[in-house]
């Protein structure tokens, strides 16, 4: 982790809020040890304005990254989504192949039954010939 990171990650933790609150302490308890207290507040008030300078630089950072990584993100759905296309093209298509299959196995069993059919009426004649025959 680089250290804008590390300095962003910091400033937003309950680490920074302490010490923040002992430097304020510190800096308005100066004046009760002699410090001017203009001169407190002209230092106080310049470190505070960097700092906000700063973190505005780094808050902006940290939205410059995440912009991108969103980027990289939809990129990457894009790319799922083409190939979950992709895919559901392939499925349709073997759903048409099982589909044709399942009807040419039934145009079969159709024959076969026809062949069967065929094959008992031939048979049945044959067996009504062979009484004609006897019988006569």
């Amino acid at each position: 982790m680089n250290w804008e990171k590390k300095f962003t990650n910091w400033i937003g933790s309950k680490a920074s809020v302490v010490v923040h609150t002992i430097f304020f302490l510190f800096a308005f308890s100066l004046p009760f040890f002699g410090v001017r207290l203009d001169t407190v507040l002209l230092v106080l008030t310049t470190l505070v304005s960097l700092e906000a300078i700063y973190l505005a630089i780094f808050i902006q950072i940290s939205v410059n990254e995440n912009t991108q990584s969103l980027h990289e993100v939809e990129e990457d759905i894009e790319e799922i989504q083409q190939d979950v296309d992709e895919i559901q093209e392939d499925v349709d298509e073997i759903q048409e192949d099982v589909e044709e299959i399942q009807t040419e196995v039934a145009e079969e069993d159709h024959e076969d039954n026809l062949d069967g059919i065929r094959d008992m009426l031939k048979k049945l004649l044959e067996e009504v010939d062979r009484l004609k025959k006897t019988g006569k």
